[in-house]
């Protein structure tokens, strides 16, 4: 189980008439959902990408907005193709939304190009007061690189200046801060490029249980630990970080440390249970079951 058990029941609050954890919690006047627009790319499998953060929005009691930064060509085992959206569709894509709803939060998944990180720096400088929830997808779960040196190099000089949680993988993490020699090191080379905090999650790691740790104000903030699970899951970070910026758009983070670890806590419990229901569809890894409550509370047909 996790650091915090006693925590489990303590989820998030719901903005629908679908109630996710327990029954009986309509509220009298429904509240419109909060807005999320989503920077990731399109996964035609349906198991990670732009459908995985859709998934978890709306199971969240969110409103997703999807801009498409990338289309790929790619199945449950492994990315076939990348091609990145023009920088200039991006940010109109993402404007127009802007313009029409209030946003609450933005989630970045596969960028796609150093050009189009550079448009989401402008695009993130003119909307400073929204969270910024960066996924930095380097590498598909299959093995194929989704991040040139170039978009690695302007990730790190554009993007974790204006990111408020940034939740890299072990891997990626090395990756983002080569010249730290543990991943703690890794956390502090992270914070000190501007990132608020750093969610470094442990899959890759050859330890028994699923160790994620948060960094924040230079220091550990909080560890948990997770069951391990035995199958691979296509999307599993995506599913992550949509939850972070779904439980920060419904206004559960005021970013004080106290709160950002509440979030990070409730959205971990979401995507490890999503990942424990996960279901094959396809030959290659699992995908997450991020409806997994609906199956759960549906009842007899």
């Amino acid at each position: 189980m996790a650091a915090h058990p006693e925590k489990a029941a303590a989820f998030v609050r719901i903005h629908t008439f679908i109630p996710l954890w327990s029954i009986g919690l309509t509220p009298s006047t429904p509240l419109p959902p909060p807005v999320v627009v989503i920077l990731a790319g399109n996964d035609p499998s349906g198991g990670a990408g732009i459908a995985a953060d859709i998934e978890t929005l709306v199971s969240l009691g969110c409103h997703p907005a999807p801009v498409i930064t990338t289309l790929t060509v790619q199945d449950t085992h492994n990315v076939q193709a990348l091609l990145p959206v023009e920088p200039d569709q991006v940010l109109a894509q993402a404007r127009a939304v802007l313009e029409d709803m209030p946003v609450a939060a933005f989630k970045i998944g596969v960028i796609g190009s150093a050009d189009n990180a550079a448009a989401l720096r402008a695009l993130f400088a003119a909307y400073p007061r929204i969270p910024v929830v960066l996924d930095p997808v380097l590498a598909a779960g299959g093995g194929t690189e989704l991040a040139s040196a170039a978009l690695i190099e302007a990730i790190q000089i554009l993007l974790l200046p204006l990111t408020t949680v940034l939740t890299p993988n072990s891997i990626e993490a090395r990756r983002l801060a080569p010249e730290a020699d543990t991943l703690e090191a890794c956390a502090m080379a992270l914070l000190a490029r501007g990132c608020r905090y750093v969610l470094i999650t442990g899959g890759h790691e050859p330890t028994g249980d699923i160790v994620n740790t948060l960094y924040g104000n230079n220091r550990l903030l909080e560890t948990w630990r997770w069951p391990r699970l035995p199958d691979s899951h296509h999307g599993s970070g995506c599913t992550l970080a949509s939850a972070i910026a779904a439980l920060l758009a419904q206004g559960h983070g005021s970013h004080a440390e106290e709160s950002l670890c509440s979030v990070v806590y409730r959205a971990q419990k979401y995507a490890w249970r999503s990942l424990q229901a996960s279901y094959q569809v396809g030959g290659g890894q699992q995908i997450p079951n991020r409806l997994f409550w609906a199956t759960a509370y549906r009842g007899p047909a």
